[in-house]
This record gives C-alpha cells, sequence and structure tokens, in this order.
C-alpha cells in the first residue's frame, strides 16, 4: 500500500472528513483491521485565508511547498492537496516535489465524464468559482461545459463556507440557500452540481436535492484509495 501525504488544515472541518474517508475506503477494499497508511500535515488556516483574501497566492505556495517537501521526505508517495480553493497552486506544488500530485479536479472531472455529463454547475469558494484554475480545467482539459451562479450568489456561497462551514456551523437555513441556488442552476440547464468545496459535502447531500451532485471530497479520497492501492505488494 502506498502511503498517501495529505496537506490538510484547510479547513480541518473537511480534513476530518478526508482521514475518515480514506480509511473507511481501504478497510471497504481490504476488510478486516486495514486502514489507510497516510501521513497528515495540518496547516494552521489562519495564515492561510488572509492570504487567499489578499491575493498573496505566491506567498500561500510558498509555505505548502514546505509542506509537501517535509511530507515527501516523511515518507509520502503521492500528495492529496485537501482543498479545492489551494488547487490555485497546485501545479508548483507539483513541480517542487518529485511524487505526484492526485488534483481534485481531473479526479473529479473523470467521474462526472462517467455518467456522460456533459454541463455542470460548480459551487466552491469565489476563487474557485470565479478564477480559470479550476473551471478552466476542467473546460479544457475533459470537455465540460461549467457554469456558476450570478454574482450575488457567488458572495452567499463563498460567506456561508467562511463564516459558518469553516468554523463547524451547519445550519438549515443556510442549507435552504444553498439548495434555492441548485435549484436555479438545474434550471438554467446544469445536469448536476459539483461541490467544489471540501466543506460543502458538511451542509447539502444527494438525498437533499434532486440534481445530481458530485462531492468532491469523497470523490478525491476514492480516488487516492484506488492509486495506493494499486499494485500493492
Amino acid at each position: 500500500m502506498k502511503t498517501i501525504g495529505l496537506i490538510g488544515g484547510m479547513s480541518w472541518e473537511s480534513s476530518i472528513e478526508y482521514y475518515r474517508l480514506l480509511n473507511e475506503g481501504v478497510k471497504a477494499r481490504l476488510g478486516g483491521l486495514h486502514s489507510a497508511r497516510c501521513i497528515l500535515h495540518s496547516v494552521d488556516f489562519a495564515e492561510i485565508e488572509p492570504l487567499q483574501r489578499q491575493g498573496e497566492w505566491d506567498e500561500a505556495a510558498k509555505r505548502l511547498i514546505t509542506v509537501a517537501q517535509q511530507l515527501e521526505k516523511g515518507g509520502a508517495d503521492f500528495l492529496l492537496l485537501c482543498t479545492n480553493t489551494m488547487h490555485k497552486v497546485a501545479d508548483v506544488i507539483e513541480r517542487s516535489v518529485s511524487i505526484p500530485l492526485l488534483h481534485i479536479a481531473d479526479a473529479t472531472a473523470e467521474v462526472v465524464k462517467r455518467h456522460s455529463l456533459k454541463k455542470v454547475g460548480l459551487l466552491g469558494t469565489k476563487f474557485t468559482m470565479e478564477d480559470t484554475f479550476y473551471r478552466g480545467r476542467l473546460s479544457s482539459q475533459h470537455g465540460l461545459e461549467v457554469t456558476v451562479p450570478p454574482k450575488e450568489d457567488r458572495c452567499t456561497v463563498h460567506r456561508i463556507i467562511y463564516e459558518e462551514l469553516c468554523m463547524g456551523r451547519i445550519l438549515d437555513s443556510s442549507r435552504l440557500e444553498y439548495l434555492r441556488i441548485m435549484d436555479a442552476m438545474a434550471k438554467d440547464g446544469a445536469e448536476a452540481v459539483i461541490l467544489g468545496c471540501t466543506e460543502i459535502g458538511l451542509l447539502v447531500c444527494q438525498s437533499d436535492c434532486p440534481i445530481r451532485l458530485f462531492d468532491t471530497t469523497r470523490i478525491h479520497t476514492e480516488a487516492a484509495v484506488e492509486y495506493a492501492l494499486s499494485g500493492r505488494q
């Protein structure tokens, strides 16, 4: 079994889900007392979030590069960046190490394509919804048409992530807001919605709404389990 290097803490609320899902996935595949072989480096998100807000992505990348290199030295065979937003700097992180990084957007796109879908809605932080690093990758490398909510709804989605979900606050009123936004995306032609923030799955799940949801946290961990067990000795 390969050792998974986890760059977590952004936020730790979703990093808990990563650890749980990885271990559940390995146990489901191997049974018994098996669990995932992994190393978790959890950063202090209070140091990363201001860099996001101020657009200091190079500095944020430097900090995560240090973490990635430490995980490689610690014995990780590949990396998971346990956040959608910080995949904005995924390419520079991967270039800084000699081990692979499993990109969350690639893993998600492969699952979407297996369902023969073409047009998907994307929810996430304003960086994920508005910048090209995520939407552009889904479009240019995977041929998906990606839509996002209008500006006011993007602000609502972003605010709930940072002010509530990252703080461990799960509110029914916010769930209803997300469901309203997803319903509008479906009416605009989206065949499914990508939950493009690792915290959104803490708030909404498939049973909450009729449109198909793709939970990137779950997809990312499933891809990691598959990769970790490939060629297992």
